[in-house]
């Protein structure tokens, strides 16, 4: 579910591997069905001539595995999208950033069929049916639910077998809020500063020293829930990125195309359930102020220059 660079990279992997996968598209869904899905990687260029491609989750029907790779600001089609693709074992694992995405799946199919996936991967989907693979690409899964089945390691062997790198990650919360770490400064200083790559954000000391800020906040906050994230995380992170250059955050992506930005699931719901526990985020709360200022900006500019 969801043919941006996350959806076509990885059912595009699983399906190179020889995996039965079908992509549920509409905006892509004629260049799926005439163009090759190809994949520029660091771990190897793919090919694929043929995809199964759908415009409707009645036409794909159930299935053993839903991945849902689409934004998170597409989730008002969970309760159309997901029931015609159930059966009785289906399981749903969301490759989607933020938190809330894993209770908005579990509402409509129960918390015991829900995986949550974290992808540490640098890539952009360049055109449709095409996808530039720079840096990363290990998923972390997690069951929502955890209950000794061991669906989470099943779904990391067949991503393994794809060549994709794999682990059954740490509890999935722990695992969500370590992805905040980097995603709320990144991709949240990305749009406030007007649609920057990180390269830029890093250039600059100020701006450096604001993400390290950030990062700091996010860890006190999942500390205060009971999380076991390290100080360390934060030099981790930005050293990893140094040598991506001028990547574009996915969230500065959607900023500078004119579409919606996950601004619930990355920055407020983080916010919220910070300050549930006790722990104020100032300089979160700034930044979210800033990132919804830049977004109401665009839309104006966008509403009066026709």
């Amino acid at each position: 579910m969801g043919a941006g660079a996350v959806g076509l990279y990885y059912g595009g992997r699983l399906a190179a591997a020889g995996e039965d996968v079908r992509f549920l598209l509409r905006a892509d869904y004629g260049t799926a069905c005439r163009d090759d899905l190809k994949i520029e990687s660091v771990d190897g260029d793919c090919a694929l001539p043929k995809v199964r491609a759908f415009r409707s989750a009645e036409e794909i029907g159930p299935v053993d595995l839903v991945i849902v790779a689409w934004k998170a600001t597409a989730n008002a089609n969970l309760a159309e999208v997901l029931p015609p693709l159930l059966h009785e074992g289906t399981q749903v694992l969301t490759l989607q950033n933020g938190l809330g995405n894993c209770e908005a799946i579990a509402a409509i199919t129960g918390g015991e069929r829900v995986l949550g996936g974290l992808c540490f991967v640098c890539l952009n989907r360049l055109s449709p049916g095409f996808v530039k693979h720079m840096a990363g690409g290990r998923v972390s899964v997690g069951e929502f639910v955890p209950d000794g089945r061991g669906r989470a390691a099943e779904i990391v062997r067949r991503f393994k077998a794809a060549r994709i790198p794999a682990v059954v990650g740490e509890p999935l919360a722990e695992a969500q809020w370590k992805k905040l770490v980097w995603n709320v400064p990144f991709n949240g200083l990305a749009v406030a500063e007007g649609g920057v790559t990180t390269d830029v954000l890093l250039a600059n000391p100020a701006t450096e020293a604001e993400i390290r800020a950030l990062m700091a906040e996010v860890i006190a906050a999942a500390r205060a829930q009971g999380l076991d994230l390290s100080d360390g995380l934060a030099e981790q992170n930005i050293e990893q990125t140094r040598p991506m250059g001028a990547y574009r955050p996915s969230s500065m992506i959607d900023f500078v195309e004119g579409r919606e930005v996950e601004v619930e699931p990355i920055w407020a719901e983080p916010l919220r359930r910070a300050e549930a526990a006790g722990v104020a985020m100032p300089r979160l709360r700034n930044l979210l102020e800033r990132i919804r200022r830049r977004i109401a900006d665009q839309a104006i500019r966008t509403s009066t220059s026709f």
